[in-house]
């Protein structure tokens, strides 16, 4: 096995337009010890992306943006770049060129199919407000490999269609307001580390 393969949970947050509230709300009831990678995947990719530099003042977890080869960690926050998708492998980022330059993309789905293809560890897909259905098509394929799956409430996305398509899937675990999906990540992230220490004899 590659020294490089990973085994932490990894929590993919999937969102556009009205998402900022809601990384936002997330982040700040995220502990900066809780053992998982946050990785941030905003769907309008056409702009620079200003995230790394707003983030940071919610959280106190390093938040990065990605670059190609970035070692993934536990307990940091990365940002997917303008304009490239996502991929995972080896324990690392690697990014390619965006699949849909044109009409909306679907950085979201490219990067969830990525993960449940190349990741070890545990899964756990967020769907937040935004434009159009990304992450959609493969929120399936995380509950598929055991994974975990939120959907923002609609009252509380300031752009209800993207958590909407994802809910119309059939395949979202939860439903909850974005303060409410991280206390339930951080139980769920709690546990694991509990399980982790068992199976080790601590």
């Amino acid at each position: 096995m590659d020294t490089l393969t990973k085994h932490f949970p990894i929590v993919c947050v999937g969102g556009s337009a009205g998402g900022l509230d809601a990384y936002i709300k997330l982040l700040q009831n995220f502990p900066g010890d809780m053992g998982v990678a946050i990785v941030i995947v905003n769907h309008i990719t056409s702009m620079p992306t200003q995230l790394h530099e707003v983030l940071p003042r919610f959280t106190s977890m390093p938040v990065d943006l990605i670059t190609e080869a970035l070692i993934i960690e536990q307990n940091h926050v990365y940002i997917i770049p303008a304009n490239r998708d996502l991929h995972v492998g080896q324990g690392k980022f690697h990014l390619k060129p965006i699949s849909k330059p044109r009409g909306w993309p679907d950085v979201i789905t490219v990067f969830m199919r990525s993960l449940t293809d190349c990741w070890d560890g545990q899964l756990i897909a967020v769907i937040v407000s935004g434009y159009d259905g990304d992450g959609s098509a493969a929120l399936c394929g995380i509950k598929d490999v055991g994974g975990i799956t939120f959907a923002q409430t609609l009252e509380t996305a300031k752009e209800p269609e993207m958590p909407e398509s994802a809910i119309a899937t059939g395949c979202i675990d939860h439903i909850l307001s974005p303060q409410d999906i991280a206390r339930e990540i951080v139980r769920i992230a709690s546990t694991g580390k509990k399980r982790s220490r068992l199976k080790a004899g601590i």
